[in-house]
Order: C-alpha cells, then structure tokens, then sequence
C-alpha cells in the first residue's frame, strides 16, 4: 500500500505516481487531497488537467439523457424525488415512443455521441424492457446514428443478455456513495446488490457507467472511500452528480455542497482514476455556476451531459457546448468542425 504523504507532499506524489505511471492514488493519498487547504486548490486542479490531458487527452464527450418511466419507483433512495414512498411533487409518468425518438434527434441535433434510456424502476419487467426495445428499434429506423445506453436498475443475469442483443453498449447503474454510508441513504436494497449488476454488466462486455452523489452527508473520508471503490470496479465512465435536495424527500433540507469542496472532489476523483471518463452530471449548475464548471472542465472532467435531467432543469445544451468552444476543447465526434 502506498503510503499517505503530508499535505504538501500529496501534489509532487500524485504528479510522479498519476501523471507520469498512470497509477491512480491510493485511499489514503485520496483523503490527503481532499483535505488540501484552500490556498493549493489552483495547483490541484491543474494537476488534475493534466492527468486528464495526458491519460484521455483533450476531447470532451456530450451525452443527452431521457426518462422513459419517471416516478413511482418502489425504492427509498432519500435523495430522490422519485420514490413513490416519498411526497414529493414527481408523479409516475409513461414517455411514448414517438417521444423518445423525438428525444434522441434533439440529443443526436446537439452533437451528442450518446443518448441514455432511463427509467426509475427497481429493476425491469417484460413490459418496461419490450419498452425499451420497441424505443431502441424506433431511434435507429428514424436515422439516428447515436450510441444508447441505458439504466434501469438491478439487473439479473438475463436481463443483461436481453440488452447486450438490443446493442445497448453502455449500462449505467450508479453506486450513489461510499459502501459504509449506503445504508444511510438507501435502506430497500443494499449497495452490495448494485455491485453484483455492474459485475455482472462488465462480464457481458457492456461499458460500465457508474458514479454517484456528493453532498448527501457523507465525511470527507467517506468520498475518499467512494473513489477507490469506483476505481476498483474499473468503470468506463463515471458521473458526478452534486445532491439538488428535492422537496418532499428525506434530503429536501440539505446544504448544497460549497464550490471549493466540490472542485477538490472532482480533482480528487480524477487523480484515482486517471483513464476514466469523469462526466459533469447534475447538480452541477446549482453548486457551481458558470465560472465553478469552467474550472470543473479545467480540472478532471472531460465528459458532461447537456440538457435536462431527469427532473431538473439544466441549462440549454447550446450554452454548454459554447463553454467547450470557449475553452477549445473538442467535442468527441464533432472533434473536426470545432
């Protein structure tokens, strides 16, 4: 095990161990970052683009997303406005076919390389995943070249075969949180039942998309745990979403998470898992603003989703991918006409 350095020595560590050998930061080393004073988070946050840069060099990939079954889901994640079991205002919603291909060609209109089916449920039924095929066999004969993924939580082994053949290439199924504070926020599954489906998704050769929230109460030490447990699941992608306490869940009353802490984090997440997409998700608006993501694009992150969110507002996808001009980063895919 790597030894955990001091403050001032975590930078030139993770310089000489991340950025040179590509090996990401240990747990220990995680939490030396994540507590790094105020005052060293600009040297941070240029370390963590240059990892970035070296290890996924300089394009960006944009990712719209849609929820084809919104509400009533039957779990308690207290974060999520969601759950049936919570009253919050979000009431259980079909999307038709007509309108996820509408969805996809606005997504596919934007530039976006991959448009994500979502659905809040505990895991699919016939009918949610015959949904899903009908939709997918829809998007692809309205002409739509676009990669899909999906998330539609817990899978079992069949299932996943059911979606490697409707050519779903990615699965996202986010772990929320570090293991020692899943019950905290969840209580109808445990975090151990999500890990079976991703382990499961990785074998079936689908891309592992997994992330999670930050803000939901966790320790500083906690968010650290979290970062290497992602890198041990070694995810093709993770987002990042900041807790956007919702009213009439268990979290409604919640601190947004301070902007500092936020960059330290996704510096932080960059430095463990140095070859990884790490997406811009939600929340990011709300914690950060304008200039926060700027600085969140300049240190770690290389992925976003432009648009709404499942039921939150984001700001227009056409202010996102002018920040990207601004910044001179390439969009994946659009890389030769910016």
């Amino acid at each position: 095990m790597t030894a955990a350095p001091g403050r001032t020595g975590v930078l030139a560590q993770a310089r000489e161990q991340v950025l040179d050998r590509g090996e990401g930061l240990s747990q220990e080393q995680v939490l030396a970052v994540l507590r790094l004073p105020d005052e060293h988070l600009p040297d941070l946050l240029a370390l963590a683009h240059e990892v970035r840069m070296r290890w996924c060099g300089p394009e960006v990939e944009v990712e719209g997303i849609v929820s084809l079954k919104t509400g009533g889901c039957p779990e308690d994640c207290h974060f999520c406005s969601q759950s049936g079991r919570f009253p919050s205002p979000v009431r259980s919603a079909w999307l038709d076919i007509p309108g996820l291909v509408k969805a996809a060609r606005q997504t596919v209109e934007t530039g976006a390389t991959e448009f994500c089916i979502v659905a809040a449920v505990r895991g699919p039924d016939s009918r949610l995943l015959s949904q899903v095929r009908e939709g997918i066999d829809a998007i692809r004969a309205d002409g739509n070249d676009i990669r899909i993924a999906c998330s539609l939580g817990m899978l079992t082994r069949e299932q996943v075969d059911e979606l490697v053949a409707m050519g779903v290439h990615r699965y996202n199924h986010n772990l929320e949180t570090a293991r020692s504070h899943f019950p905290a926020v969840v209580t109808t599954h445990s975090w151990e039942e999500r890990w079976e489906t991703l382990r499961m998704v990785a074998a079936a050769g689908m891309e592992v998309c997994c992330g999670g929230i930050i803000g939901m109460g966790e320790t500083v030490e906690q968010r650290a745990e979290f970062a290497v447990q992602l890198a041990e699941l070694r995810p093709h992608e993770v987002p990042v979403n900041f807790l956007i306490p919702q009213p009439g869940t268990p979290y409604e009353d919640f601190d947004i998470v301070e902007g500092r802490d936020a960059l330290r984090t996704v510096a932080a997440f960059r430095l463990a898992m140095p070859r990884t997409m790490l997406r811009f998700a939600g929340g990011r608006e709300l914690t950060l603003g304008d200039l926060g993501a700027e600085q969140g694009m300049l240190g770690g992150i290389n992925a976003i989703i432009v648009g709404n969110y499942l039921t939150n507002l984001g700001r227009p996808a056409r202010q996102d991918l002018d920040m990207l001009r601004d910044l001179r980063m390439p969009v994946k895919a659009l890389s030769e006409t910016l």
